[in-house]
């Protein structure tokens, strides 16, 4: 489907985009259209009476985010459109380094809506290359998934960092190592320097390539580039989707490589639950804009990704004021502490007793990030008492996503 197919269909056919494009011409192009406002988008995308949809739900499948729960973001999508999606990332599977005959251990997060592994399932099994799969899942026991690898030869382990890395304690704890392992694939997450030398004592000939970049909201986003070392450079799928850049500040779609800006995604594929100028929640910049290739550069402002868990940024601040806290302003932070990703709530105020509290809303809005937290996945939340926020130099106002995670 054409830009403009999808535009018109969407405006036809979807309350929420009729009411968007409002007194906007027909002709308009792409870069013409209003980027999508997370907030409104996803009050417009509920389960029921829902505005964003094209038509009625008949086919297909509905998965939930990872993250927030008390406000779920869910994602819907016909047979074909998912059918079409694995088979079209499938093509790209051997620039993640793949090779005929692998076994590859599937340590994705399967069931309660969840998509990773039921798309890397249905991805590898399109996969132009011969493979073997072990769908083991990232919740099965690491007793079970170390024993399974080692039955059945796995040359290849799939799933988040932080699923590889529990496991790979338990490798070294129990095995030693488990040289067989050629290729770790990773997504979901950035993986650290840390990160990398505990997998790497467990699987000692193995390298490290990203899976894909995607996510449950925007599909699939980007592949691996074959012959580059870099995990975070990718290529987008130019035939099914279109990738912009914006400037932060001016919404100026930017063409020229090495400027950063918003990574915004139009999927062409898409007419049940159109994605149009979505804002996917990170920083990027373009490396050959000819060829789709760009460079990831951290999380923008929507989303807070600590760990295995996306926890959206208004929750949380909403967390803050639940709590009872008298404030000036709320700011979201992510460092490394310990090899693991720490969440830190950064408050404008006088110090106060209710840390506790805090805690316990943020909890209530992510039971999963709780459950991380009590596995040692992450580390745990902490509450900063700042006299003031930092700043944008440029605009003067307060950066609300705080990155201080090593690139």
């Amino acid at each position: 489907m054409s830009v403009l197919d999808l535009i018109c269909y969407a405006r036809s056919h979807s309350p929420f985009y009729k009411d968007l494009y409002g007194g906007i011409d027909s002709s308009a192009t792409l870069a013409d259209l209003p980027v999508i406002d997370q907030a409104a988008f996803w009050a417009a995308n509920t389960i029921r009476n829902n505005q964003v949809l094209t038509r009625t739900h008949t086919d297909g499948l509905i998965f939930k985010t990872g993250g927030t729960t008390k406000a779920p973001r869910v994602s819907f999508y016909t047979n074909e459109e998912w059918d079409a999606m694995c088979r079209t990332y499938a093509e790209t599977l051997p620039a993640t380094g793949l090779r005929h005959g692998d076994r590859v251990a599937n340590l994705f997060a399967a069931g309660e809506l969840y998509s990773s592994f039921i798309f890397a399932l249905n991805a590898l099994q399109s996969s132009p290359i011969d493979l073997v799969q072990l769908p083991i899942t990232g919740s099965a026991p690491v007793e079970f998934t170390l024993t399974t690898m080692q039955d059945f030869d796995a040359s290849v382990v799939a799933g988040f960092p932080t699923t590889l890395c529990r496991l790979a304690k338990h490798v070294v704890a129990e095995a030693g190592s488990l040289p067989l392992v050629r290729l770790i694939l990773f997504s979901g997450e950035a993986l650290y320097d840390d990160q990398r030398a505990l997998l790497s004592s467990a699987f000692p000939n193995a390298e490290f390539r990203s899976f894909v970049y995607g996510s449950v909201d925007g599909g699939i986003i980007g592949t691996a580039v074959l012959g580059t070392e870099d995990p975070r450079v990718f290529r987008s799928f130019v035939d099914s989707s279109v990738l912009e850049i914006v400037d932060v500040e001016t919404g100026e779609v930017i063409t020229a490589p090495g400027r950063p800006g918003r990574l915004l995604q139009t999927d062409l594929t898409r007419r049940l639950q159109p994605m149009i100028r979505y804002p996917v929640g990170d920083m990027a910049e373009w490396v050959d804009v000819n060829e789709g290739v760009f460079r990831l550069l951290g999380r923008a402002d929507e989303g807070a990704r600590v760990g295995p868990v996306t926890l959206h940024l208004d929750h949380l601040r909403a967390a803050v004021d639940k709590a009872g806290v008298a404030h000036t302003g709320v700011q979201i932070v992510i460092r490394r502490v310990d090899a693991r990703d720490q969440l830190v709530l950064r408050v404008a105020g006088a110090p106060q007793d209710l840390v506790e509290a805090v805690r316990a809303e943020v909890y209530v809005i992510s039971p999963r990030f709780e459950l991380q937290v009590g596995r040692g996945t992450v580390a745990p939340l902490e509450v900063e008492w700042v006299s003031a926020l930092e700043v944008n130099p440029r605009s003067g106002k307060t950066v609300r996503l705080i990155d201080e995670r090593p690139c």
